[in-house]
């Protein structure tokens, strides 16, 4: 039973899912990382394989430089671009959260046809930066663009032995879905889950540090963060990664009462991720996050299967994902 009642339109909500634009336009990727898999490692110092969140650079001493990148949707540039601005900052600082590292600066590109955005985007950027407290150092504008874009990279720094990666989910691991349920969806793009603008500053950055500090005591055995796939989408995603599989359920993911189940689903919110722990672990990690505003809750278990299947209140079972038929980025085995 989920809000109360049960769930009859279960398969339209699966369904929902697997055609939702920010699952199918991750289909490319597997394209792009195959053509560059010769040139991903050619210094002998990255650590991790193609794919994750962020890459790691091995710079001695048991530490490692984070490196990572977002372009911001041209839907979001031609409707907001302060927004636009501010999301920028805010998808990059989650990259190197996920990975259990901590932010040190970002450089941007930015194209620009319609030089009256200039204002609002470079305000949004400022704006990200005073909240999350990571500068913005430098970058390079095409004053003269086509289009209206803006890319942002990031650097951070993390303990290369308590990386968080998607490369380390384990049969048998426990699925946790952490996000801040104390947001609202931005008045003009229903499906992002803003849980960062309206709040203080000290807690946004917190929200971070307390990723770090689990994954420094090993808490955590790998993660990402929720972004434009959604809850389930962005789990696949790690799922993929690991070559594992699992079974959720939808009434155990926490969420907010106001907003549909299709609609939070799909969200992307301001703080939100997913990870996967040893049982023991998994109780310390829901009361820990809650310090912190975030609701953290076990939804399921990862099998050795490469499907992931959801589970309804009254028991009924589908299956959302499966890496051979319909993966979200994965070259479709035969």
């Amino acid at each position: 039973m989920m809000d109360g009642v049960f769930i009859s339109d279960f398969k339209n909500l699966v369904k929902a899912v697997q055609e939702f634009e920010g699952v199918t336009r991750k289909s490319s990727i597997d394209t792009v990382t195959s053509l560059l898999t010769e040139s991903y490692n050619v210094s002998g110092d990255v650590v991790i394989d193609i794919g994750d969140d962020a890459s790691a650079i091995d710079i001695g001493n048991n530490q490692v430089v984070l490196i990572a990148a977002d372009g911001i949707w041209g839907q979001i540039m031609n409707v907001n671009p302060y927004w636009a601005g501010y999301c920028s900052v805010l998808v990059n600082v989650n990259d190197i959260a996920a990975m259990g590292g901590k932010p040190l600066a970002m450089v941007n590109i930015m194209s620009v046809k319609h030089d009256e955005i200039y204002e609002n985007l470079l305000a949004g950027i400022k704006d990200g930066c005073l909240k999350f407290g990571v500068p913005m150092v430098g970058g390079h504008l095409h004053p003269d663009g086509e289009v209206d874009s803006l890319g942002v990279a990031i650097v951070g720094i993390a303990k290369k032995d308590k990386l968080i990666t998607s490369f380390g989910a384990e049969v048998g691991d426990k699925i946790i879905v952490a996000i801040d349920l104390d947001g609202k969806p931005h008045e003009m793009f229903e499906l992002n889950w803003d849980t960062t603008y309206d709040k203080d500053k000290q807690l946004v950055q917190d929200q971070i540090t307390a990723v770090q500090y689990l994954a420094e005591r090993d808490y955590i055995k790998s993660g990402k963060d929720i972004s434009n796939p959604g809850i389930l989408g962005t789990l696949e995603m790690l799922l993929e990664t690991s070559d594992k599989g699992a079974i959720v359920n939808l009434e155990d993911i926490p969420k907010n009462e106001n907003i549909s189940w299709e609609n939070w689903l799909k969200s992307y919110p301001g703080s939100g991720f997913i990870f996967t722990a040893n049982e023991e672990n998994c109780e310390f990690i829901k009361k820990y996050l809650k310090d912190y505003s975030i609701e953290a809750n076990v939804v399921g278990e990862v099998t050795g299967e490469c499907s992931l299947y959801l589970v309804n209140g009254d028991g009924e079972k589908l299956e959302v994902f499966n890496q051979k038929t319909n993966p979200v980025f994965k070259s479709k085995k035969e």
